[in-house]
Parts: structure tokens; sequence; C-alpha cells
């Protein structure tokens, strides 16, 4: 177990979107909190949390709902940082450990922190055979991404190795790429039972024709 567990005013990122451990987000930046943040972020090497939101807006607009996230995101390092215009970033950043928020706060200029507490790691649990067809199901669509965005010479789709035979990072895949309800991936995100997660995504795939 993490010596360390808790963090301290994290600074977060409210999205639109469900950030998975192992996930890739890539991100265009150019409110002034979230420069500010990143910028610091990405000089110290350290991370900031990534929550999903259940009411409100990304970008700030006046006469605009107030922000309400769920209390459990992920958190996410910088791994590639651009500035191609002044007021702007875009930046390339990977999924890490999981978090519950225990307090958040909005500063005045509007950046959430929040005093989180990291979740344990999915344990790795071997792929059972009766779920393999999702693991080649995903293995052949990603073996066709990477040919189109090698012709297309953009950035893989993936980052780091595949790990295929482990129901955690299959199941989080999966979810990343399925056109599935925002609601029902932060569940997802949530489980703590990685073969629980991949059996749910494993119906999905099946009730759609995926596999068989």
């Amino acid at each position: 177990m993490s010596e360390t567990l808790t963090l301290s005013s994290l600074p977060l990122f409210p999205l639109g979107t469900v950030l998975f451990p192992d996930g890739v987000l890539l991100l265009r930046i150019f409110e002034v909190r979230y420069l500010d943040m990143i910028g610091k972020c990405h000089k110290a090497g350290a991370p900031f949390g990534v929550v999903t939101l259940a009411q409100g807006a990304e970008v700030r607009r006046p006469g605009g709902g107030a922000e309400v996230f769920y209390s459990v995101g992920t958190l996410a390092t910088i791994t590639a940082l651009q500035t191609p215009q002044p007021g702007l970033m875009t930046i390339r950043c990977h999924g890490e450990q999981r978090f519950r928020i225990s307090r958040s706060m909005q500063l005045k200029h509007g950046l959430w922190i929040a005093d989180v507490g990291r979740l344990e790691d999915d344990l790795t649990v071997p792929v059972p055979d009766d779920l393999k067809a999702t693991a080649d199901a995903l293995e052949r669509l990603l073996e066709s991404l990477k040919a189109r965005q090698t012709a297309e010479n953009a950035p893989p789709p993936l980052q780091g190795p595949m790990r295929l035979d482990d129901c955690g990072w299959l199941a989080n895949r999966w979810c990343e790429i399925l056109p599935l309800p925002l609601e029902l991936k932060q569940r997802l995100m949530q489980l703590d039972n990685p073969l629980v997660r991949l059996e749910l995504v494993n119906d999905i795939l099946h009730r759609t024709g995926i596999t068989g």
C-alpha cells in the first residue's frame, strides 16, 4: 500500500469526459484559470485531478450554471505540452490513480481545488476464457486505429504497453472507446472490481453485436 494516500489542495479540471487509469487525454486550454494551473503543474511535474461534470459546462460563461462534478476522479500527469500561440496550450495527459474527494472549494478566479484520498489501483485479474472475445475484438480495433493514425501521422491511440490479458486495463480501454452515456462511464470507472467491470462491458459488446 502506498505510504501517501492523500493529497491536499489538488487542482481540479472538471470536464465533460471520464478519464480512466492508463488512458490518454488531449486538451486545448485557453481559460486563464487553467493556463496558470497547467503551467505550474508542468513545471513542477505534479499531477492535477480530472473530474467529470454532472452539471455545468467546461468553459465558464456569464450566467452559466454552477459546476457540479462527481466525487471520484483520476489523477492526470502531463506528458507533452505545446504553446502554439499566446493564451493557448495543447497538452497530452496520462491517466494515473483514481481518487475520492473529501473536501473541495472554488477559488476566487474560478479554479477548483480539493483534498483527496487516492484509491487503490485495480488488482491484476487475468481475463477468463469466457471473456477473451472482448480482448480479441479490442486488439483488432486498436490495430485498425493504429494503421489509420500512422497513415495520418497522428499520435498513437494508446500510451504504454497493451495489457489485453488484464481485466481492468481491457475494460477501461473499451469504456473509453464505446459511445456510452457519461454517467454510465463514470459508474464503470468507480467500480472497485475489475472483473465485474469487464463483465458489464462484455454485456454491452454482446448487445451491440461487437462480440458474439
